[in-house]
């Protein structure tokens, strides 16, 4: 019979990491990794399945916030290091842990990046946002006009500071985003992985820092150098300008790497908008309500009409039951529901990347007055996450 354990020694954690390492098919973590890997770890947010004295599954989760649309910022799980041994897969492992995991969490929503699409629907996660993989060419990008601000490159031991607090004042910009733990830092800034050859600059306006990018450039057999954008936040417009003014005007760079929100606007900063090619859209937040009442009420509304949405949730049958929805807020109500829709799909359209008249097309809902339920559900901006976990 599956166990599901709170893991709580560094033993413990070091075999939750190879197991989870070797269901996406890596190696272990190396004595030169596992420093750095080690404070990702959190007591009491690692959870195991056993089957007797055998560790056959493992999960956790990140503590922190989410912004969502209207600019609350919500309690937020980042959940992450999902596996199932390949000789217990299809045995309800899995289903154990996200029940306990969902069950016992403190915050009311949590995200995920899903490694297969069809796996985490029947958890009540639903597809919430999506991003877009472009591609610019750097030799004929051009940026009309002069900076506004001023654009220094920093050190790393300046960068290790500075970035967590620059990001914590404004890189939850939008729905979706997410802060960042001491763990993911600790990653990110490891000088013999993720930090390697990374390079920072930070931008400063009227008001002081208000802008960041983080990139490193390699060179292929042809001399031909691309540039990856690893991290990127700005406060304003004036700063995100400049700082792809100074990225598209050094020497040596060929193609630039970025990901970018659906609707980001980067197109439209160059003479030749050809310049940027989006080479695919992918999906990216993964979103479960794990309480409904709380997340619907933390949320900002549109459009002029009430209605009134029944959901469904079988894994935390506690979410079940009717909300009004209006301009004014949302609310727990007794009366007949204009649409029914289970809570993964209720996650998919809950930052406005995806509407209900797409999924009722779809045939995935029931119901009526769809058109009226994306009017209040819509947002002035697509959802992004640009913490990768």
């Amino acid at each position: 019979m599956t166990e599901i354990r709170v893991l709580s020694d560094e033993a413990q954690y070091r075999a939750h990491s190879t197991l989870f390492r070797r269901a996406m098919h890596w190696g272990p973590p190396t004595d030169e990794q596992w420093p750095v890997v080690l404070p990702s770890y959190e007591p009491g947010r690692v959870l195991a399945a056993y089957e007797g004295d055998e560790m056959v599954g493992t999960t956790q989760s990140f503590g922190g916030t989410m912004r969502v649309p209207g600019g609350a910022v919500v309690p937020h799980s980042a959940v992450s290091r999902v596996g199932v041994r390949a000789d217990y897969t299809r045995r309800g492992v899995l289903s154990a842990l996200m029940r306990e995991q969902l069950s016992t969490t403190s915050e009311p929503v949590a995200t995920l990046r899903a490694s297969e699409g069809r796996i985490y629907g029947r958890f009540g996660y639903g597809l919430a946002g999506r991003v877009r993989f472009l591609r610019i060419d750097a030799k004929r990008a051009v940026i009309p006009g002069a900076p506004v601000g001023r654009v220094r490159m920093v050190d790393p031991d300046t960068s290790d500071k500075l970035l967590p607090e620059l990001h914590t004042a404004f890189g939850l910009d939008r729905p979706g985003e997410i802060s960042r733990w001491p763990g993911w830092w600790a990653r990110a800034q490891d000088r013999k992985t993720s930090a390697e050859n990374l390079v920072t600059v930070v931008h400063s306006g009227p008001d002081g820092d208000d802008g960041y990018v983080c990139y490193k450039v390699s060179e292929d057999k042809d001399f031909k150098h691309t540039m990856d954008i690893e991290d990127f936040a700005w406060a304003n417009a004036d700063a995100w300008r400049d700082l792809w003014i100074y990225l598209t005007r050094l020497d040596l760079i060929d193609t630039i790497n970025v990901d970018a929100a659906l609707d980001d606007p980067l197109s439209w900063l160059f003479e030749d908008p050809r310049v940027v090619y989006t080479k695919d859209v992918y999906d990216q937040i993964w979103l479960r309500l794990v309480d409904v009442p709380r997340m619907l009420a933390a949320r900002t509304y549109s459009g002029t009409e009430s209605v009134v949405i029944e959901v469904r949730d079988a894994l935390l049958p506690a979410n079940d039951g009717s909300y009004r929805i209006s301009p004014d807020g949302a609310e727990r109500v007794d009366a007949p529901a204009d649409i029914t829709i289970p809570v993964d799909l209720l996650g998919a359209v809950y930052l406005g990347d995806t509407r209900f008249s797409d999924l009722a097309a779809a045939r995935r809902i029931e119901g009526s007055r769809f058109a009226e339920a994306d009017a209040l559900f819509a947002g002035p901006v697509a959802p992004l996450c640009s913490t990768f976990f």
